[in-house]
């Protein structure tokens, strides 16, 4: 049986001082602050930090094309699951220069002064606005990596006070975008919940019903040029805790590793691909039969990196468990049931801490 972590209320404020990354980046320092140095089992191997180039430890995740048929991809998609918990999917329908768009404003936005990304500083009530940490706990082992984090969903989640006025695009491009990969999030539920042998929409109503979705939300990923890339990590081992994430990742520098059979693989996008993983909640639902998966970032000597991730996620006061269409005398519940809001709350406090969340769930 395992024990459910007691977490104590969200902090109104961080409870240490924060100083972004990228600031400490461009300090010109050679050598990484002990608060950013991983315990050596945690450190990227040697290989992480070769020149990319090299193709030979590099993996391509399975790639769904959106534009099969119904069937065709609805059973890439139940391997892809099953198999890896991560795939890219291609002919998604949000457009090449939408993409390129938003990472572009983004990319100026982390270009512009100090002072000016400081005022949409956020807070580990909701995230929302521009943060270096995801943990509160005081003295924790940091991230190398800032990032911008915005509610899309529901409306009434959103605060415009912390959505950037400059660059002068980048509120409209970022709606727009969030609007295209939010619509893509449902189109992939519904494949989803076919390749389980389910109705359509199934997992939406998991989550709370189309029109009720809990908390549609974008986060932009900022990883500086680090000086010593051997020791940290850009964003520590993890499983996603919420529903669906799609990620656009830069396909130049990479960084991304997902964990498979033991091994860090790193990931190597195809151009204009979507990379797709599922997140704990859909393990819950699917009683393991789909599996959230460990990823982590590493981060480089020579080039910054930036990546946009958009997460789709239940309702936060919806109890959250195994489907009863799932289950069998012989496939009993796997884990009990919890609220996403609920959930959420061990990150809050702990931040990333590889699968140790979804595991404390389980019923034996």
């Amino acid at each position: 049986m395992h024990t459910f972590f007691n977490v104590s209320p969200t902090l109104e404020e961080w409870p240490e001082p924060i100083v972004p990354v990228q600031s400490i980046s461009e300090s010109g320092i050679t050598t990484v602050p002990d608060r950013y140095v991983k315990p050596p089992p945690d450190r990227p191997a040697a290989a992480d930090t070769l020149s990319y180039a090299d193709d030979t430890w590099t993996h391509n995740i399975p790639t769904v094309d959106l534009a099969a048929s119904a069937t065709s991809a609805a059973a890439a998609v139940s391997a892809a699951c099953r198999e890896w918990g991560f795939f890219q999917v291609v002919n998604h329908g949000v457009g090449e220069g939408r993409m390129r768009g938003v990472r572009d404003a983004w990319g100026e936005f982390f270009r512009l002064p100090a002072e000016l990304k400081r005022s949409y500083a956020n807070a580990p009530t909701t995230y929302e606005g521009y943060g270096s940490r995801l943990g509160t706990e005081v003295g924790a082992e940091l991230d190398w990596g800032d990032y911008f984090f915005l509610n899309l969903l529901p409306e009434s989640a959103k605060d415009y006070a912390k959505w950037p006025t400059e660059p002068p695009n980048c509120r409209e491009i970022t709606e727009e975008y969030g609007r295209e990969v939010v619509k893509l999030c449902g189109a992939l539920l519904r494949l989803l919940s076919i390749s389980l042998g389910l109705g359509a929409d199934f997992l939406e109503r998991s989550f709370g019903g189309a029109e009720e979705v809990g908390a549609a939300c974008l986060r932009v990923s900022y990883y500086p040029k680090c000086p010593q890339p051997e020791l940290t990590l850009g964003l520590s081992a993890h499983s996603d805790p919420g529903g669906l994430t799609v990620l656009s990742a830069d396909d130049r520098v990479l960084g991304l590793q997902v964990r498979k059979a033991g091994r860090w693989i790193t990931v190597r996008p195809l151009p204009g691909a979507l990379i797709v993983n599922v997140g704990d909640q859909i393990q819950v639902i699917t009683n393991g039969i789909y599996k959230s998966v460990e990823h982590r970032v590493v981060v480089n000597a020579v080039a910054e990196r930036l990546s946009i991730a958009v997460f789709y996620n239940p309702r936060n006061d919806l109890l959250i468990g195994p489907a009863p269409e799932l289950l069998t005398p012989e496939q009993p519940p796997l884990y009990r049931p919890m609220t996403y809001g609920e959930y959420r709350m061990f990150i809050r406090k702990n931040g990333p801490k590889g699968k140790v969340q979804v595991e404390s769930l389980k019923t034996v």
